[in-house]
């Protein structure tokens, strides 16, 4: 998940190339490793001719004879546009950064060790059936070929000194299990801050600060959950506690929380909402923004004369290091992704034989650990070793001072859990046979919508469910007994799926999709707060008449709705001191009042409401975790996604046994908030408090964290942007909307698509921002790839 900081750990070794890195003579030889864009090309793979066109973005589309010579070709548009950060992602999820960079990254590693992902990326291939098989060799062969056609080898190689590594089968499968590590809480952290909670707060009160949603919700199916009642003196009484002094607001913290959940929008409409009685999809996957960025967008048209039935046309993202489509359309389907957030990951407590720590104890009496021996090559440096103790749930992950210790299980550790089964959703022809494709597929779980040319549109769950049972989820436990813990997989035919719902749309946002027994099969794994999909679904249904444009509108929705309350709040706090006697106050009034609406790059309210509600968050619900359990750490509530409700609630009644007895009542913490917000802007004029000033893209290239000197020729241009989390733009200053489409299947030449960077990882090439202007600016450009400016010919070597 945070893929963009792990890959900054190559700066300690790369500073001594800053100065050769922009000479003269280097930039000639990073010339050289441009991809070649015109001409013919014998190579060795190909078994009929290939012809690869690009747009006037960069654009690629691959036409060829099957479907194993459009995937031999997009591996070798793949490692010429982007090997570099392919290598990362394989390397991200093996563990084996540190052979490329360095000391550095050593630590890292021996981190993602404890998980073996070459090994169950091997496990995967060697159970891979023979058409995906035959796709991911054909891609491989693609990339070693790709590289080895460039005259120079990829510029960052250069600058780092290194040659880069063939590409291997069972790498593909590594880089899908690198979107494992940004999609899921690898550790299960969010579990591990619950039993802390539960441990220490009452069982009124931990219910309470953790219930599952709000008034908020906005499932596809049910309704807002009903708020529980605030716990009342008799379960917590914090004025008896003495409280730690509140630590300094600052624009530290202010940054800190802007990160967002990384997720996404999807949403559907069917075709009584449509101009064209058509249906319609939309998507914008929210993800770290890095350059490049991660997608690459493609169009395959495989024209298989021999098997008429194989003929493609399908236009979308792919990811680097794979060769399939990951959500577009193909004339037939169009799809589009949200992460879940369902439970995928626990942490199971050992029992250790007490007379051999050696041995735990399963439902079937004590065994062995397994262990494992991994070594890290460390470029400059000595290997590091290290053993991996598994067990029959996962790795050992963590020893506890009460000679116990905790196993990790994931449903990235289980090579069932991952496949190429997304590559049949290119041949989907409607709606059912797209669900069925979706619910096989093994990928990190998430909702898919998809709609289909005859109108259907459907929600259902793409990726691997395990089964769940005798168990707490949200908490750690012990899996030792009969009928507890992860007792197989999911049938296909219980998945949950949504199809034509009455209202005519679907919606998806990170939170909460349903209820009762299926939603239980997903389980809770932190959705995110209704707010963003409400949103969503309200602005769905008042449309009647849409078009593509009024998609990518409801994606750009930048309203602050979310804050309107807290805007009333703040605005009366300040009115009940009476502001008129506070100059700073009275100007804070003026501009909440005049603002707040949006999140405008240009807006003070918008940021002062925004930080108004930070600071009360965090003096509540420091008060209740010192004052009713004794955490002195928990100083944010930060992460814990639903914590909205319980807040207002409390905001709503103003019990006085939660309130700090260092305020007089809760005005004055209000008050205090208020001040503090005001007080976390730079300098004396609030008026220079925008929330552009605050909310600035930093897109960046891994190298130039270690060479500054590099920014202005690989980075993004720093600019304020519109947005925030609780919208459906959602932005903050390195993660945001990692592509936005809208498009109807069989209208492709309708649709609308956005992406930010651009096709290549070349700073030289004139693809490297090309389409980023448009991101940003919210401009409609065309979904499909525009009449072909430069044409590739790949030949059979002869």
């Amino acid at each position: 998940m945070r893929l963009v900081k792990r890959v900054l750990l190559l700066c300690a070794g790369l500073a001594v190339v800053a100065v050769v890195a922009i000479s003269g003579a280097a930039l000639l030889a990073v010339r050289g490793s441009l991809p070649q864009l015109d001409g013919e090309l014998g190579v060795v793979g190909a078994e009929s001719r290939v012809e690869v066109l690009r747009d006037a973005n960069g654009v690629v589309t691959i036409r060829a004879g099957s479907r194993r010579d459009a995937a031999f070709a997009t591996g070798f548009v793949h490692a010429q546009e982007r090997f570099f950060q392919m290598d990362l992602m394989r390397r991200l999820a093996a563990g084996e950064l540190a052979e490329l960079v360095g000391e550095a990254a050593a630590d890292h590693d021996v981190r993602r060790r404890v998980h073996r992902m070459r090994s169950v990326a091997g496990r995967v291939v060697e159970s891979s059936g023979g058409f995906e098989r035959e796709i991911v060799t054909a891609y491989t062969a693609g990339v070693n070929a790709g590289l080895e056609a460039l005259n120079v080898r990829p510029f960052e190689y250069l600058i780092l000194g290194e040659q880069p590594a063939p590409w291997r089968i069972e790498d593909t499968v590594l880089v899908v299990l690198a979107m494992y590590f940004r999609l899921h809480d690898e550790l299960a952290e969010r579990e591990a801050r619950l039993a802390r909670l539960h441990h220490a707060l009452p069982g009124a009160m931990f219910e309470f600060v953790t219930q599952s949603g709000t008034s908020w919700d906005a499932p596809i199916a049910g309704g807002p959950h009903r708020s529980l009642p605030v716990p009342d003196a008799g379960v917590c009484d914090v004025r008896r506690v003495e409280h730690a002094p509140r630590a300094a607001a600052g624009r530290a913290r202010e940054q800190r929380t802007q990160a967002a959940v990384l997720g996404s929008n999807a949403f559907a409409l069917g075709p009584s909402r449509t101009r064209e009685r058509i249906a319609m999809v939309a998507t914008d996957m929210h993800l770290g923004l890095s350059v490049p960025n991660i997608w690459f967008r493609q169009r395959l048209q495989v024209d298989d004369r021999t098997r008429p039935q194989a003929a493609l046309d399908v236009t979308g993202v792919a990811l680097p290091g794979t060769p399939a489509i990951v959500a577009g359309s193909n004339g037939w389907v169009a799809w589009g992704f949200t992460n879940t957030y369902g439970d995928w990951v626990d942490r199971v407590e050992l029992e250790l034989d007490p007379r051999d720590a050696r041995r735990y104890r399963t439902a079937s009496g004590y065994r062995s650990f397994d262990e494992h021996t991994e070594v890290v090559r460390v470029r400059g440096a000595e290997p590091r070793t290290l053993t991996v103790r598994s067990t029959v749930w996962g790795p050992v992950i963590d020893d506890r001072s009460d000679d116990r210790a905790v196993a990790l299980r994931w449903l990235a550790h289980y090579p069932q859990a991952t496949n190429l089964g997304l590559l049949a959703m290119e041949g989907a022809r409607d709606v059912e046979q797209a669900m069925q494709v979706a619910n096989r597929s093994g990928i990190p779980p998430q909702n898919v919508i998809v709609v289909d040319r005859s109108g259907d549109i459907a929600w259902t769950v793409m990726g691997r469910m395990p089964l769940r049972a005798g168990y707490d989820p949200r908490l750690p436990g012990s899996s030792v007994g009969e009928g507890r813990g992860w007792l197989g997989w999911l049938p296909i035919e219980d998945y949950p799926r949504i199809v034509n719902p009455p209202a005519g749309a679907l919606w998806s946002a990170n939170a909460r999709p349903l209820d009762g027994a299926e939603l239980e099969r997903i389980g809770d794994g932190g959705f995110e707060l209704g707010a963003r999909a409400a949103q969503i679904r309200d602005a769905l249904l008042e449309l009647e008449d849409a078009d593509e444009t009024h998609l990518l509108a409801i994606q750009l929705d930048d309203r602050a709705l979310f804050l309107e309350r807290w805007r009333s709040l703040l605005l009366g706090v300040i009115e009940a001191a009476g502001a008129a006697a506070d100059s700073r106050r009275q100007r804070m009034q003026q501009l909440v009042a005049a603002g707040a609406k949006r999140a405008a790059v240009d807006d003070v309210g918008y940021r002062l409401v925004r930080a108004f509600r930070r600071e009360v968050a965090e003096r509540v619900w420091r008060t209740i975790t010192s004052g009713c359990g004794g955490l002195v750490a928990e100083s944010s509530p930060e992460g814990m996604r639903q914590w909205e409700g319980p807040l207002w609630r409390m905001l709503e009644e103003r019990p006085a046994h939660l309130l700090d007895a260092r305020y007089g009542d809760w005005q004055a913490l209000l008050l205090e908030a208020a001040d503090a917000a005001a007080a976390a802007c730079p300098g004396d004029d609030l008026e220079r408090c925008t929330w552009g000033e605050a909310n600035v893209l930093s897109m960046r290239h891994p190298l130039t964290r270690a060479i500054p000197v590099l920014s202005a020729w690989l980075d993004m241009r720093a600019q304020p942007l519109p947005g925030d989390t609780n919208m459906p733009r959602v932005q903050a200053s390195a993660m945001g909307a990692s592509q936005r489409f809208a498009v109807s299947p069989g209208r492709e030449q309708d649709g609308i698509f956005h992406m930010p960077g651009g096709q290549s990882g070349h700073p030289l090439s004139p693809y490297y921002d090309a389409g980023h202007r448009d991101w940003v600016a919210g401009e409609p450009t065309p979904f499909l790839p525009g009449p072909p400016r430069h044409v590739l010919a790949l030949d059979p070597a002869r």
